[in-house]
């Protein structure tokens, strides 16, 4: 699964706060860290917050319709014992 997270930002972000005379392996530090990055990320089998807010969704929608069937069940239950 593949997810857009701010691996630019994070990468920026601690080549700040690495000595300024490292440019001369800058490139070599950034490719690098941000392979790490991707493959650290992809191993914790991390969702999107689109994915996680459309799953929500569907998760509700289900459990709103499990719960009609129950009442349906119940009164088809009731029709019967009568």
């Amino acid at each position: 699964m593949k997810h857009e997270f701010k691996f630019e930002e994070i990468t920026r972000q601690v080549l700040e706060s690495l000595p300024s005379d490292i440019g001369k392996i800058q490139a070599d530090v950034e490719k690098n860290l941000k392979a790490t990055l991707q493959a650290t990320f992809s191993r914790f089998e991390l969702v999107s917050r689109e994915e996680f807010d459309i799953q929500t969704k569907l998760l509700s929608r289900t459990r709103a319709l499990v719960e009609e069937l129950e009442k349906k069940i119940d009164t088809l239950e009731q029709a019967r014992k009568s």
